[in-house]
């Protein structure tokens, strides 16, 4: 290849002076400002580490609910790759789109073009604007004689190219895709040795793009023979450099191909903290197989689903005709993965053609809204608390409230990736303590829960509710999103109807009330059944009494409709 390469740019500097004309020709393959940067339909402007970067955005963003603000300059908080479908710069197919990060702005108009909405937006903190990543070489005209190109040229262009602080960013790892992953391979004597070095050539790619670090996809890997073997675990190796040698170095095993027992052993040892596992953090197990397992995967596979791990079945070379008495299960692929619908099995139809799957594996591993079976109650719901801060309550009570609501907030896995807490207080007014996406841990949530400060006022508990439907729950989900209302007297305005608003906007709605709260009211605001979602205490000391009731009942809402 080096010949070939080295051939041809002799070729062009024998042909180029005598057709008249130069060309600045650099390759921008080792360039990480060029590098496909890959996020998922929901990434923002905003989450983008560098301006310039080249986003990689996944098939048929157009067909989900993404949130796009402006026309043309668009809000930092819009999705990417939705407002690249908008803009027509992308199709269904998804693809590269550059991203030139800009100043806020007033005014965002809202427009719909290419089957996306975007909304009209008065004002945002910074913007972002789209274009296609087309390296188009620089044309240069001289006189038409044999002149040669200077010898300083090329050098100035390279140097042009370097962006130090992209390839800082990138190396510190795809916060889209901050995922704890176990990679199962398979070293037994079905694959054999030179498809094991093809196997490693795979996996190294994979690697490469799923950009590990601090802030992205950590990776661990066993081999699966006669028994499991691990080679390095999560925590092991978080920079991208270590890990591809570390990959480079395994040696095959042989042996057989029992695939269960490396299930299990993932599952018992690599996801727990001792093993490296982050908190709050999706579970991803990726196996590897060549052929079919010698062992019955399938206890092992339904432990990891009931341990809130996602199983992926990457298999290569099906059993022949006449090789099928030799399989233990022939559906063992739909048996071992989290769920039997596609999205996570992978077939290849051999070693030898494997860097075309890199990329679709890639973002089948980093699409956090469908790994399902991490999906627990404890990570993935949005909790709202609608407070009531009238002067009824007083600021003693008020405190008790926030202890209460503390207690809740705790018993749930608030993270960057988990759960997520918000607040609003209200009387005649409303105001937002902070929204759902302003605190990133649990730590700091319930700080910000203790540090709200008593309002004092009337009781509007209606317009609160719908205050907090728009501010509070801007991404729709299907008993994901729960608003739990406390409150300890009649409200001055209708609640009916609000409450009605939200729960047609999937909110599921706990009412919690306390002293005088009238029980019309908390069952008119409450979801069905009504008897489940509502609670009340006589006195502010009770409340703490119905977290365990309440959390349970978030939980159980949960669990039906995902």
């Amino acid at each position: 290849m080096i010949n070939d390469s080295g051939a041809e740019m002799s070729h062009l500097s024998l042909l180029l002076p005598v057709t008249g004309l130069f060309f600045l020709i650099s390759s921008t393959s080792g360039s990480q400002s060029d590098a496909a940067y890959p996020v998922t339909c929901g990434t923002r402007g905003a989450d983008l580490p560098e301006d310039g970067l080249v986003a990689s955005c996944p098939p048929d963003c157009s067909r989900r609910k993404v949130s796009v603000f402006g026309t043309e300059i668009y809000a930092s908080v819009s999705s990417v790759c939705g407002a690249a479908v908008h803009r027509g710069l992308l199709g269904r197919a998804g693809g590269p789109v550059r991203v030139h990060k800009l100043q806020g702005r007033r005014d965002y108009e809202g427009s719909s073009a290419h089957g996306v909405r975007s909304l009209a937006l008065s004002r945002w903190t910074a913007s972002f604007s789209l274009s296609k990543p087309v390296n188009v070489p620089l044309e240069l005209t001289s006189d038409t004689s044999s002149t040669a190109l200077p010898a300083a040229a090329p050098p100035v262009a390279k140097k042009q190219l370097k962006k130090p602080s992209v390839k800082k960013a990138l190396t510190a790892g795809n916060k889209d895709c901050q995922v704890d992953i176990a990679m199962v391979i398979d070293s037994s004597k079905n694959i054999g040795h030179r498809r094991f070095n093809l196997q490693k050539n795979f996996v190294s790619k994979l690697a490469a793009m799923l950009r590990v670090g601090s802030t992205g996809p950590h990776i661990g890997l066993i081999q699966a023979s006669d028994s499991p073997h691990t080679e390095f675990s999560l925590t092991n190796y978080t920079e991208p450099k270590a890990l591809l040698s570390a990959i480079g170095g395994l040696a095959y095993l042989g042996g057989d191909s029992h695939t269960g027992e490396a299930i299990l052993h993932a599952v018992q040892t690599f996801f727990g903290q001792g093993g490296g596992g982050r908190r709050g953090h999706p579970r991803v197990l990726m196996v590897l197989i060549d052929g079919w397992p010698t062992d019955d995967p399938e206890p092992a596979a339904v432990l990891a689903r009931e341990s809130g791990i996602n199983v992926f079945l990457v298999s290569v070379a099906k059993a022949a005709p006449e090789e099928l008495a030799m399989v233990r299960d022939k559906d063992f692929g739909r048996k071992v993965v989290c769920r039997d619908d596609g999205f996570f099995s992978h077939t290849m139809g051999s070693w030898f053609s494997t860097t075309k799957h890199v990329r679709p594996v890639a973002q089948k591993l980093c699409s956090l809204d469908r790994l399902l079976c991490s999906k627990t109650c404890y990570n993935s719901v949005n909790i709202g608390f609608l407070i009531d801060g009238s002067s009824s309550v007083g600021e003693g009570n008020f405190q008790l409230v926030l202890d209460f609501l503390a207690a809740v907030a705790r018993s749930f896995d608030v993270s960057d990736v988990g759960a997520r807490i918000g607040a609003v207080q209200f009387t005649y007014e409303q105001r937002l303590e902070f929204g759902l996406f302003d605190h990133n841990s649990k730590e700091e949530s319930i700080k910000a829960l203790r540090r709200i400060p008593y309002m004092s006022g009337g009781t509007a508990t209606g317009a609160a509710i719908a205050y907090a439907t728009h501010s509070l729950f801007r991404r729709a989900g299907p008993g994901r999103n729960f608003l739990i209302v406390v409150t300890d007297g009649q409200s001055y305005d209708d609640v009916r109807l609000p409450a009605a608003a939200a729960h047609r906007q999937g909110i599921t709605i706990y009412s919690v009330g306390v002293a005088w709260a009238p029980l019309d009211d908390l069952t008119a605001m409450s979801s069905e059944p009504k008897q489940s979602h509502t609670f009340f205490s006589r006195e502010f000391t009770g409340l703490i009494e119905c977290v365990p009731l309440l959390v349970r009942g978030v939980c159980e809402d949960f669990t039906k409709t995902n």
